[in-house]
C-alpha cells in the first residue's frame, strides 16, 4: 500500500526523479520547455531595449533601472547581456536535445524539464517586476527560483554537461548574484555608508558559494559562470566609482574563481583525479557526463 502511495506521489509531482517519461509526458515537456524558453529570451531582449508602456512613471529597461538605481552591486550590462547570450544559445542544445532521436537523451532532458520551465516563467516574472519597480516582489521571484534551481542541483540524479551549464549551473549562478543585485535596489539608501560596508562584506559570499561547489563536487561550471558576473560587478564599481574597494573584492573574486575553475576543468577533461570533492561512478574520460552533481 505505501509502495503504491509512493508510486502516486512521483506520478503526480512533476519535480519527482523519474529514469523514464511517458510520450504524452515528453510531448508535454517539449511544448512547455519551448514555449517558456521563447518567452523568457523575448522578455529578456525587449526589456532591454524598451521601457514598460503601462508604467510610464516608474518603468525602466533592465539596464535602466541597473544605472538609475546605483549600489554596491551594480552590475555591468555589456557583460551580464553577454551572459545572457552565451547562457540562451546553450539552453538551445538543451531544448534540441528533447526532440533528439536518442531515447537516452530525451529522458535525461525531459528529467529536468519541471524546474527549467518553472525558471523560465520565474525569471519571466521577474523581469517584469524588475523593470516596473517592483523590487520587493522581484526578490521574493528570485528567491524562490533559488529553492528551485537549488533542489535541481542537490536533489536529483547527476546530469552530463550538455544538460548541467545551461540547465542548472547558469541559471543558479544569476539568480545568487541577482539577489544581492536587486536586493541592493530594494534596500533603502542603498548608496548610504552603511550600505557600502554590508556590500563589502556579502560580496564574499559569492566566493564562498563558488568555492563550495568546486571543492564539494568539482563543478567547475558554476565557477565559471560565477567569475563572469564577478567580473560584470567588477567593471561596474571600477567605472561607477561607487563603493571604492567593492571592485577590488569582485576581481579577486573573479580571478580565483577563473583559476580554480580552469584546473578543475583541465584535470576533469584529461582525466586526472584530484584529491578532494566526490567522485562520481562514471568514467573520467566521459566529457560528456562531466561535471556531475551527486544525489544527496
Amino acid at each position: 500500500m505505501d509502495v503504491r502511495k509512493t508510486n502516486a506521489v512521483v506520478t503526480v509531482n512533476p519535480f519527482s526523479k523519474r529514469e523514464s517519461h511517458s510520450p504524452k509526458a515528453i510531448i508535454t515537456y517539449k511544448v512547455l520547455t519551448l514555449l517558456t524558453w521563447l518567452l523568457a529570451v523575448v522578455v529578456s531582449a525587449y526589456y532591454s531595449v524598451e521601457s514598460p508602456a503601462d508604467d510610464l512613471k516608474h518603468g525602466r529597461t533592465i539596464p535602466g533601472q541597473n544605472l538609475l538605481n546605483l549600489s554596491g552591486f551594480t552590475l555591468n550590462f555589456p557583460l551580464v547581456a553577454i551572459y545572457f547570450v552565451v547562457l540562451f544559445i546553450l539552453q538551445i542544445g538543451y531544448v534540441l536535445h528533447l526532440f533528439s532521436g536518442d531515447i537516452d537523451k530525451v529522458n535525461a532532458a525531459a528529467s529536468v524539464g519541471s524546474h527549467f520551465i518553472l525558471n523560465n516563467l520565474l525569471h519571466f516574472a521577474f523581469v517584469m517586476l524588475f523593470t516596473r519597480a517592483h523590487f520587493a516582489w522581484a526578490e521574493v521571484i528570485l528567491i524562490i527560483n533559488f529553492f528551485n534551481l537549488s533542489s535541481l542541483a542537490f536533489r536529483h540524479n547527476t546530469y552530463p554537461r550538455f544538460i548541467h551549464a545551461p540547465v542548472v549551473s547558469g541559471p543558479l549562478a544569476w539568480t545568487f548574484v541577482a539577489i544581492y543585485w536587486n536586493g541592493a535596489i530594494a534596500v533603502p539608501h542603498s548608496e548610504s555608508l552603511v550600505a557600502r560596508i554590508f556590500a563589502n562584506i556579502f560580496v564574499w559570499s559569492i566566493l564562498a558559494y563558488g568555492l563550495f561547489f568546486l571543492v564539494a563536487y568539482k563543478d567547475y561550471t558554476i565557477g565559471f559562470w560565477l567569475s563572469i558576473l564577478a567580473a560584470a560587478l567588477g567593471v561596474s564599481q571600477f567605472l561607477d566609482s561607487i563603493i571604492a574597494l567593492q571592485w577590488i573584492f569582485a576581481f579577486v573574486i573573479m580571478a580565483v574563481l577563473f583559476s580554480l575553475s580552469s584546473v578543475i576543468a583541465v584535470s576533469t577533461w584529461t582525466g586526472r583525479e584530484l584529491g578532494f570533492g566526490k567522485r562520481t561512478t562514471h568514467d573520467n574520460g566521459d566529457a560528456e557526463r562531466a561535471p556531475l552533481l551527486s544525489d544527496n
